[in-house]
């Protein structure tokens, strides 16, 4: 009997999310579409473009990050249902306990879970390749690519400087690059214009000077009105584009946080934070799942409509929690990796309370 049972529950469970899933996202698609049409004509983009670069990509993307709200909300619905039909104290009554009623949507959590965990980490950043491209030609309006006051350390003990720099022209103004060693300057290279030569891969200095200082601290100045050479650095890890990240799977995000640690990057905290959300989304499902079973199994006067309303609520809560914790990393000195774990540790406290009171 629990067996079958076990297979019932599963069934609702995966039947009812994909179901919500795929009406959620055919509206977003609908109105993205509305929203987004006037560009796709403008711009030139082929049917083949939109349909295969962008919008399946659309949907996995969003699906993805929205699964654990799509999977709450669809445990509310049909737990509740169940609820109605009486179906639950039926099972509760024939001598199965409230744990042992958990199991089965523990397991289908765990595929689900398993599934993000999966995309998120490894299948979702190849995805957004063609994505991000897309938006960025046919949907972006023009970014302004130009930065001030630019420090980079490009590896130990290598400091470069830009009053200004353009990215997409891949020039700078009073550019400094200073080689530093046991936290003593050896030498230092300045130059008013800066320009890298993308056939050769070559930077090209204008009105440049060179400071040599020697282990006995003589000095040696060289200066010339033009240079050609190689830089221990490329154009695109001066300022990385933030959207980037979200085009690498975790082994390459981590070797590039890494890099961007050591060069001592001012967007550290958004890359770390784009790090954790990739394990922290998929773990919510089961904190979800079990608050939706707690609050769903009783019976209550309102009946489906409140409960549905009560899983909007604490969908709303739950993303203005992180919303506002990642805030604080990303403009604060708060810990990104507490800020990105700190709503699924609030709420686990509410699921564990619920799951305690929910069989009385």
């Amino acid at each position: 009997m629990l067996r079958i049972l076990d297979r019932y529950i599963i069934g609702k469970f995966l039947g009812t999310f994909f179901l919500v899933i795929t009406l959620i996202l055919a509206i977003a698609v609908v109105f993205d579409i509305s929203e987004k049409i006037d560009n796709f004509i403008t711009k030139g983009a082929s049917v083949q473009e939109v349909i295969f670069d962008y919008y399946l990509n659309f949907v996995v993307y969003y699906g993805n990050l929205f699964s654990s709200m799509i999977v709450f909300i669809a445990t509310i619905f049909f737990t509740s249902r169940m609820t109605a039909n009486s179906e639950i104290v039926a099972i509760l009554t024939g001598g199965v306990s409230f744990k042992r009623l958990m199991w089965p949507y523990f397991v289908a959590a765990t595929i689900l879970a398993s599934l993000s965990y999966t995309l998120g980490h490894f299948i979702i950043p190849k995805t957004n390749i063609d994505r991000l491209n897309f938006q960025t030609t046919y949907i972006n309006r023009e970014v302004d690519d130009r930065f001030k006051n630019i420090h980079r350390q490009v590896k130990q003990g290598h400091i470069i400087y830009f009053e200004n720099y353009n990215a997409s022209r891949k020039s700078g103004y009073h550019f400094t690059y200073e080689v530093f060693e046991n936290n003593v300057l050896k030498s230092k290279l300045k130059s008013d214009l800066i320009k890298l030569d993308t056939n050769t891969g070559r930077w090209k200095l204008d009105n440049y000077v060179i400071r040599t200082i020697a282990e006995d601290g003589s000095e040696k100045l060289e200066a010339g009105r033009s240079l050609d050479t190689l830089l221990p650095f490329q154009s695109n890890e001066i300022v990385p584009k933030l959207f980037t990240i979200e085009m690498m799977t975790t082994p390459e995000l981590n070797k590039f946080i890494k890099a961007e640690r050591l060069r001592g990057s001012e967007n550290l905290n958004f890359y770390l934070i784009e790090k954790y959300k990739r394990t922290s989304y998929p773990v919510s499902t089961f904190i979800l799942v079990l608050i939706g079973v707690s609050i769903a199994s009783k019976k209550t006067r309102g009946g489906l409509g409140l409960n549905i309303a009560i899983g909007l609520a604490v969908c709303v809560a739950y993303i203005f929690f992180m919303q506002i914790s990642t805030t604080f990393a990303t403009i604060g000195n708060f810990s990104p990796l507490i800020a990105v774990w700190i709503p699924n540790m609030v709420f686990s406290v509410i699921a564990l309370y619920l799951y305690y009171i929910a069989p009385k």
